[in-house]
């Protein structure tokens, strides 16, 4: 049965309340906050999105030929080379130039020992059309057996080292980490020329040292810009080991590429073999890359 509103509106009088029976009250609308939720999910998703796009510069240059580990490989134009060369300034007879092999590694660390281990090695050898620059370099801890041998298989039995300090660093760290993978050492009895020690009697006390970088600018008249310390080379591979951009890495690449290219012209500097500034090709190249020296 209905009830009309005027009927209502008497029986109120008659139970003492006055005045018309009032419309139910609205309730105020229910806020639905999905929409709200949605907007602000999808600014943080665009945000993050951006935010990885930026921090994806992984890119390494080297062709992969075992898991983690990178090899690159380039002739540069290089002035001929006689065969042998006077080793006077080494305190040795002639030295021939057909099996040197100049190298150099970029480490963990600077103290050397067992916990120290070579990330990048880079050498370079005369050629028939220039000089051969090779490099290797691990992205993961597991590939350093995989450099190892890779690296031996750039050694013969006649193979003459040259380095900058590496009879004191860098041959002793790389025959312990052969020791360390199982591996026989490739390094045991080949000849080491250490081009360290004849700079030091030649051109000590002239300049203000006899780092790398020092005679390479002093004697040959390189100069590297962009240089990055070789004290930041650990750090840009952890950086990358981690995850991090692969930007400082590849200067390493381009700083150990230009030790090695650095090592013949020194060599030519100190037999007398050839003048002191490189070709063109080679002096540009140095612009491009940098240095950490001894």
């Amino acid at each position: 049965m209905s009830v009309s509103l005027e009927k209502l509106q008497r029986l109120r009088r008659q139970a003492g309340h006055e005045g018309a029976v009032s419309s139910p009250a609205r309730l105020p609308p229910v806020h639905d906050p999905l929409p709200a939720l949605r907007r602000m999910l999808g600014i943080r998703e665009r945000a993050q999105a951006s935010r990885v796009v930026r921090a994806c510069d992984r890119a390494l240059p080297g062709d992969e030929i075992a898991p983690g580990l990178l090899r690159l490989e380039e002739i540069l134009p290089f002035a001929a080379v006689a065969p042998h060369i006077d080793g006077t300034f080494a305190r040795t007879g002639m030295l021939s130039t057909a099996n040197m092999l100049f190298f150099d590694t970029e480490t963990t660390g600077l103290s050397g020992g067992t916990g120290t281990r070579a990330f990048m090695v880079g050498a370079s050898d005369f050629v028939p059309g220039g000089l051969r620059v090779r490099q290797l370099l691990i992205t993961h801890l597991s590939a350093e057996p995989a450099m190892l041998r890779e690296f031996s298989r750039w050694l013969a039995e006649d193979t003459r080292l040259v380095s900058y300090n590496g009879r004191c660093y860098d041959a002793p760290l790389l025959a312990a980490r052969y020791r360390l993978a199982r591996q026989g050492t490739p390094l045991a009895g080949l000849e080491h020329l250490d081009l360290l020690f004849p700079t030091r009697r030649r051109y000590r006390g002239v300049w203000e040292n006899c780092r790398l970088a020092t005679i390479e600018r002093r004697a040959l008249g390189i100069v590297r810009e962009d240089d990055l310390p070789g004290s930041e080379a650990p750090g840009a591979w952890l950086q990358y080991l981690r995850g991090g951009d692969a930007g400082l890495l590849r200067r390493v690449l381009q700083h150990n590429f230009q030790d090695v290219v650095t090592l013949a012209h020194l060599l030519l500097h100190l037999s007398g073999s050839a003048p002191s500034h490189g070709s063109g090709a080679d002096a540009a190249r140095c612009r491009e890359t940098s240095d950490s020296g001894v």
